[in-house]
């Protein structure tokens, strides 16, 4: 038995609880973890509120990652006490998540827990910070470098916003932070912001080109934020797209891409393959700031995740929020 977020629906309607599971209802997979840290991503609040079709599955445990110790293992790669961490592949939408105590999966989605962080730390990190990642380097392998230019970071009081800032400051980057808190504008500068703007600068409608303004652009939010972010990339310029948090649609026109020569690059976390894993986690590991990580992070128990879905999103949270799944660790 073991305490975990349980998302289900009936004639009762839609309904997340913190339960006790019997672990005989975990499902299939080569090796059960026990889970020391999950995450709350603005997808996992989507998936505990319902408000948006998140989950596929019913009963279905959310969290779509977790650090934890394996305790059971039919892989060859992983042994009992082994440190894992995992991220995407369908968890806490198809398959059940990190925001339990245990959690079974398939062997091939694991990666090893970096040497040099605490399972913790990797939390902190979690899919945020990983997908943050591949977005600076979806930046670099553009040929983006510092002296070309500023590069614009939109929803940056989030988590892939924060740990984007952390990590292009890091690498010598000038970071425009794009945020609908200007209020928080201290800790973005202490991230290493140069410049804050207010997102309502990016998020009505605008023109079909814009001002040449930055090299690059990491974008969380979509819509028209990501319409007018690309109509003010500079010539040649990259605009790394991962998230919705203002809306699945585009109203842009093809004029940045086919007069300026921006690349629009699509950054998918979910199912990125293995050697692409590996390589932001090490590049995670040796780029990130860990002092600036534990500002970004707030640690909070397994029993609050409900309320803080919430909270997340209606943008009452900044940075990272951790979830201490078992209370011992």
């Amino acid at each position: 038995m073991f305490q975990g977020i349980l998302i289900d629906k009936d004639e009762a309607g839609y309904q997340a609880t913190v339960e006790t599971i019997d672990e005989s209802r975990l499902p299939d997979g080569e090796v059960t973890v026990k889970v020391a840290f999950s995450t709350l991503n603005y997808k996992d609040a989507l998936a505990i509120t319902g408000r948006s079709p998140v989950v596929r599955r019913f009963p279905m445990v959310p969290g779509i990652d977790f650090s934890g110790t394996v305790v059971d293992s039919r892989h060859p790669a992983w042994q009992p006490g082994d440190q894992v961490v995992l991220n995407g592949w369908g968890v806490g939408e198809t398959h059940w998540g990190g925001l339990a105590e245990t959690a079974r999966v398939k062997g091939d989605w694991l990666i090893r827990l970096p040497a040099s962080l605490t399972a913790r730390q990797a939390m902190a990190i979690g899919t945020a910070g990983y997908t943050a990642m591949l977005c600076v380097m979806a930046i670099e392998k553009h040929g983006i470098k510092p002296a070309d230019g500023e590069i614009l970071v939109t929803g940056a009081n989030g988590g892939v916003g924060s740990i984007a800032t952390a990590l292009l400051t890091k690498l010598g980057y000038a970071v425009v932070a794009s945020t609908g808190r200007v209020t928080e504008s201290a800790y973005l500068h202490s991230l290493g912001a140069r410049t804050i703007i207010d997102r309502n600068e990016l998020s009505q409608p605008g023109k079909p080109l814009g001002k040449e303004r930055w090299a690059g652009v990491i974008d969380t939010v979509g819509s028209h934020t990501l319409a007018n972010a690309c109509a003010a990339t500079r010539y040649g310029g990259a605009v790394a797209a991962c998230g919705l948090a203002g809306g699945m649609d585009l109203p842009a026109t093809v004029a940045p891409f086919i007069l300026r020569g921006v690349t629009l690059y699509g950054i998918d976390s979910v199912m990125a393959p293995l050697s692409l894993r590996q390589q932001a986690w090490e590049r995670l590991e040796r780029d990130l700031d860990i002092e600036k990580l534990e500002a970004v992070a707030t640690e909070i128990p397994l029993g609050q995740a409900l309320t803080y879905a919430e909270k997340l999103l209606e943008g009452q949270v900044r940075g990272r929020l951790v979830v201490r799944v078992h209370s011992e660790d």
